[in-house]
């Protein structure tokens, strides 16, 4: 019987189970609640945190940013222009590979600040590639694609 127990404890540890699926999908969705509140505390190190030394992301303007370092940079300048910027990502699917090794995340995004002419809402669609780096998951790339802007400043 304890055996059996024991075996049944390892099972969940084991890539490919529904319960180790089950655990890589909560890890993520923790993250990315754990990057907006981040991103809402203007806290730049705590955004870089979950990113892949070699991440890369296509913005919504279509900017492409690489390193999060460069990440780093571009949120920073964005939120001493704009010192209420705010960026939510909703996450409406994770999945992971059966290896447990790699994830997509897909969901909406919305941005808001109030710019020089007048609040700014902004938002669309994003998809995330995660990865399992030493036991953690990183964001190795992001896309987000802009599908509308109100506000001062939208063309």
């Amino acid at each position: 019987m304890l055996r059996r127990s024991v075996a049944g404890l390892l099972a969940l540890a084991l890539p490919g189970t529904a319960e180790a699926q089950d655990a890589n999908v909560a890890a993520i969705h923790m993250l990315r609640s754990q990057s907006n509140q981040a991103i809402a505390g203007h806290d730049i190190a705590g955004i870089v945190s979950i990113l892949d030394e070699d991440f890369h992301v296509t913005a919504g303007s279509g900017a492409m940013i690489d390193g999060p370092e460069a990440m780093g940079t571009a949120l920073a300048q964005q939120f001493e222009s704009y010192e209420d910027v705010l960026y939510v990502r909703t996450p409406a699917s994770v999945e992971v590979s059966a290896s447990g090794l790699n994830a997509a995340e897909a969901g909406k995004w919305v941005g808001t600040w109030v710019a020089p002419g007048g609040p700014v809402r902004t938002g669309g669609q994003y998809s995330a590639y995660w990865r399992k780096r030493d036991d953690s998951w990183v964001i190795r790339s992001e896309l987000f694609v802009t599908l509308y802007c109100e506000g001062s400043g939208c063309s």
